[in-house]
């Protein structure tokens, strides 16, 4: 089928959306991509709203500022099966069981006159699982698709960094030694909200900071010595979890504090390497970090193996993430599990999502 997706990341920049050829299983081919990036008032509204939860003050604001994006990214688009919605995540609690993607579905679906699947997280949690990250299924149909011959592994540089393991020659991603996933640790959100607050800009252009600026080692070493990173994965986190970091770099230069939190950055995946199950042949690299030379140069150093952006193997890293919820909103209405105890620690392998049918 024929399958539209978007994503709306902790970034907070816009709306991702991609079209996908796929049974469900495999990837046969991409089609349009568009992308809609949000007006700064409209990041302010959601901003606002961050680690708040449904009927909270500003909430109901941000999600129609979420759901109004994603129908204006929509218009026109050509005939799809499904879309999936993941909405725009605001708060996420895996300890507690409880995760929050402002937007509704049944709205979207009513408008476009399209099946929608949505609430992709909450059924996983329920079950025992994390709800994140949702992305590896995807990432096991992509090494197959790109003809991967050993475990290769996909590290998604957003504003939470998470990577996925996987073995293409399993046949199926939620079978046992298929796909390990978990979140890294912090990644581009320290960053962006550093720049936001002293610069007003949304992010480390080119990666200029990051290459001039020069790494506090005390601060990286007492950040990677946080319990999270010795936890056995699977395992997620919240955009804001790691509150501590801005105060530490609080009082350095604008370079510097943004090249120590990249560090810190590189040095989270650098001990996610030991979690997993076989040094992979070829690491990945998606989302927005990888369009930092100054970050992809720490990675490869602290990594010792070769780290490319996933246009290196022909996909696209801007659309990777809407991509994988095309996919998964396949997986939902053909009834296929879309977490397992590999990705996200649930009990058994469990179908996420909410179905809006027009």
């Amino acid at each position: 089928m024929r399958v539209a997706g978007a994503m709306s990341g902790t970034s907070m920049d816009g709306v991702d959306l991609a079209v996908i050829d796929t049974d469900g299983v495999a990837v046969m081919g991409f089609g349009e991509s568009r992308y809609r990036p949000y007006h700064p008032e409209e990041r302010a509204t959601i901003r606002a709203s961050l680690g708040r939860w449904p009927g909270e003050a500003g909430v109901a604001d941000a999600a129609r500022v979420v759901e109004d994006a994603h129908l204006e990214v929509l218009a026109g688009l050509g005939d799809i099966a499904a879309f999936g919605f993941h909405g725009q995540t605001l708060a996420h609690d895996p300890a507690g069981g409880r995760t929050h993607q402002a937007g509704d579905g049944a709205r979207i679906a009513a408008v476009i006159g399209v099946t929608t699947v949505w609430d992709f997280r909450s059924n996983d949690m329920q079950l025992g699982g994390q709800g994140a990250p949702l992305a590896p299924f995807y990432h096991w149909a992509l090494a197959r698709f790109i003809g991967a011959i050993g475990p290769v592994a996909f590290l998604n540089l957003g504003g939470v960094g998470n990577i996925t393991w996987v073995d293409p020659q399993m046949d199926a991603p939620e079978l046992p030694g298929a796909c390990l996933a978990f979140d890294t640790g912090p990644a581009n959100a320290p960053i962006d909200d550093l720049i936001f607050a002293r610069r007003g800009q949304r992010f480390d252009q080119d990666g200029v900071l990051t290459l001039q600026g020069r790494v506090d080692a005390e601060t990286v070493a007492v950040f990677l010595d946080d319990a999270y990173f010795r936890r056995m994965p699977p395992k997620s986190l919240d955009r804001d979890a790691f509150p501590d970091l801005g105060a530490w770099v609080a009082g350095m230069d604008d370079a510097d504090a943004v090249a120590t939190l990249a560090a810190c950055a590189a040095g989270a995946v650098s001990q996610a390497m030991m979690h997993l199950p076989k040094a992979p042949a070829q690491v990945y690299v998606t989302g927005g970090g990888r369009h930092n030379p100054g970050l992809m140069e720490m990675l490869a150093a602290a990594l010792d193996r070769p780290v490319s952006p996933v246009e290196a193997v022909g996909l696209d890293g801007d659309m990777l993430e809407a991509q994988a919820f095309a996919y998964l909103a396949a997986r939902v209405l053909l009834g296929l599990p879309t977490s397992a105890p590999g990705t996200t620690g649930v009990a058994a392998p469990v179908g996420g999502g909410r179905v809006s049918r027009v």
